[in-house]
């Protein structure tokens, strides 16, 4: 009877031994995290060219070294959103549409092969806001409206996860800049056909966002530049004359800063020749506010 159960007799004792025992139990050991992959020495290489030519400022030159990797590491992450990122910066610096669309589509395909491989990732979520918000320039009214619609999470998210990212704040400026004034045709066709008018929009929030995008990059013209025409368009004059003197401390680096420079400049002497007249206004006022009531009365 016992070799039917494929015990034998001292084994089946040893068995019912155990049974009056409460198993022991022991404590999973933790997950191992997986060691990180090494690069090979192109890619090692080819990465520490692209940066040393991106902090050179020569964008089109780190590109090829991104897209370099690319070809030997098609999920290369740091590639793909870098990639994408300097797409935008090349297309935005052309007139003609035709190539602005040809680079702002490459960076879109960039990011979305990003946000594949770490779909909540700062850089990826960044990378995508930033394609969509500079293809919206280029699209007609309905399809500008649907991409500030659509990048809404994804700067929300690249703001969550990188908040160190100024660029990211600039880009959550920008747009909540933009979606607070939407005028009434742009409101109404939101709430009939996109769903509503994206959450966030508010002039108050885009400036503190780009307050934070100055605080992390103080030394970036382009930050002093949207914020100082925020606070002119939203009546803060002075805020604005004492952001853009600060501007004109900034050398200029780039060729695109030196573009931005310019802006800054031509925007202050105005604003100086209305806050003076503000001020020779007040100054007139200022003896009759200031005399008593009864100097002021008839005799």
């Amino acid at each position: 009877m016992l070799l039917l159960f494929g015990l034998s007799g001292p084994a089946q004792a040893q068995h019912k031994f155990h049974l009056g025992k409460k198993p022991k139990t022991t404590k999973p050991a933790p997950p191992r995290k997986p060691a990180p992959a090494v690069e090979p020495p192109a890619v090692r290489q080819a990465l520490r060219e692209a940066a040393k030519l991106e902090s050179s400022f020569k964008d089109s030159e780190a590109l090829s070294k991104y897209q370099e990797v690319l070809t030997l590491n098609p999920t290369h992450y740091e590639s793909l959103w870098q990639s994408a990122v300097l797409s935008v910066r090349i297309g935005a610096r052309y007139s003609d549409e035709t190539r602005k669309s040809a680079y702002f589509d490459a960076a879109h395909r960039y990011a979305d092969r990003a946000l594949l491989l770490q779909p909540e990732g700062g850089e990826s979520n960044y990378a995508a806001a930033l394609a969509l918000f500079n293809q919206a320039t280029l699209r007609n009214a309905r399809g500008r409206l649907k991409a500030y619609r659509d990048l809404r999470s994804y700067v929300y998210l690249a703001t969550e996860q990188r908040p160190d990212l100024a660029e990211a704040w600039q880009l959550l400026g920008r747009w909540q800049y933009r979606v607070a004034h939407y005028n009434l045709l742009e409101r109404l066709f939101s709430k009939l056909v996109l769903g509503g008018v994206p959450q966030g929009g508010s002039s108050r929030a885009a400036m503190e966002a780009l307050e934070k995008a100055r605080q992390l990059d103080p030394n970036r013209l382009q930050f002093c530049y949207d914020l100082a025409r925020m606070y002119v368009y939203q009546g803060r004059r002075q805020m604005a004359i004492a952001l853009l003197r600060e501007a004109a401390k900034i050398p200029p680096v780039t060729s695109d800063d030196l573009v931005v420079s310019r802006l800054c400049q031509q925007m202050l002497p105005p604003l100086v020749r209305k806050d003076l007249r503000r001020q020779k206004r007040e100054a007139r006022r200022l003896p009759w506010q200031a005399a008593p009531a009864d100097t002021l009365a008839p005799k």
